[in-house]
């Protein structure tokens, strides 16, 4: 494991890599406020079985130990497909293989279907496509998302003492393993000093990252973005679902890939990094030339 250092047009990129020159080149993009660590485990586990892969995790803008979006900039899913070509243009890729977890593998769909000639193979889990909204709700997300936006300046961060809590609040918020959270948040915190001169920690990502979403795509809009999705697809679901994912719509949406497939396994929303090695299973030889 190596760190990454990239600087792309949306500012400094950091990140993690894996692996060696010449094999399949992977890029690997994590879920909402999570960071590249989210691959560690998966990684290993490549590693201990052999899969020769040349894996490359950035922490997405604002996330983990990467640049956040300049002030007057927003977090959209349009503007992180940018940033993932980017990404793939500093390190010389011109054709790679995406691997998203949650948000990660819905930013890649839109990469999948936005710039075909760049994608090779999309392996999606936990998300596939974009979260749909009713059109009746768009004027009431909007109003919600600008009032939202035009309040968060000068809201002050909570600082951990120590990381302890940090990791307790990470496994309460998501589910999460121990060892899972640990790696999530020694990547995503910062150093910084609180009330009265303590020592402690913040989170590192950009508040902005918990605004509502100003904008959604409508359930015909995904629908027509999945279908578009022309590069091999490996779709990998939790069982039990996620309530904002639910059957038998995911597996609808799942259907609708030109060349597509799903697998359901058992397990938590973080099951990449919680049962690293009946994902890695799942994935078999889904990268291999």
């Amino acid at each position: 494991m190596r760190e990454l250092e990239l600087h792309i047009p949306a500012g400094r990129i950091a990140g993690l890599r894996w692996g060696e020159s010449g094999a399949p080149r992977v890029l690997a993009l994590h879920g909402w406020l999570d960071n590249a660590a989210s691959f560690v485990p998966l990684a290993a586990e490549f590693e201990r079985i052999g899969t020769r892969v040349e894996l490359v995790a950035p922490d997405l803008p604002g996330h983990g130990r990467s640049a956040h979006l300049p002030p007057g900039a927003d977090y959209s899913f349009a503007g992180a497909l940018h940033s993932v070509l980017d990404i793939a243009d500093a390190l010389g890729w011109e054709r790679f293989a995406l691997l998203g977890h949650s948000m990660g593998a819905g930013i890649a769909s839109l990469v999948a279907a936005g710039a075909p000639g760049r994608v090779e193979r999309l392996l999606a889990i936990e998300a596939l496509g974009a979260l749909p909204e009713a059109p009746e709700n768009t004027a009431r997300r909007l109003r919600e998302a600008v009032a939202a936006t035009r309040a968060l300046p000068g809201k002050r961060l909570r600082v951990f003492p120590d990381l302890e809590p940090a990791i307790r609040a990470r496994m309460q918020a998501n589910g999460l393993g121990e060892a899972a959270a640990r790696l999530l948040v020694e990547r995503g915190v910062r150093a910084v000093q609180g009330d009265g001169g303590t020592d402690g920690f913040e989170w590192s990502s950009d508040p902005r990252l918990t605004l509502p979403t100003m904008v959604r795509m409508t359930e015909a809009q995904v629908r027509d973005l999945v279908a578009g999705i022309e590069c091999p697809t490996r779709v990998v679901y939790a069982d039990p679902p996620q309530p904002y994912l639910p059957e038998p719509l995911r597996s609808e949406h799942a259907r609708l890939l030109p060349d597509g497939e799903l697998l359901v396994l058992p397990g938590g929303h973080h099951m990449h990094m919680e049962d690293p090695r009946a994902v890695a299973a799942a994935i078999g030889d889904f990268f291999a030339p």
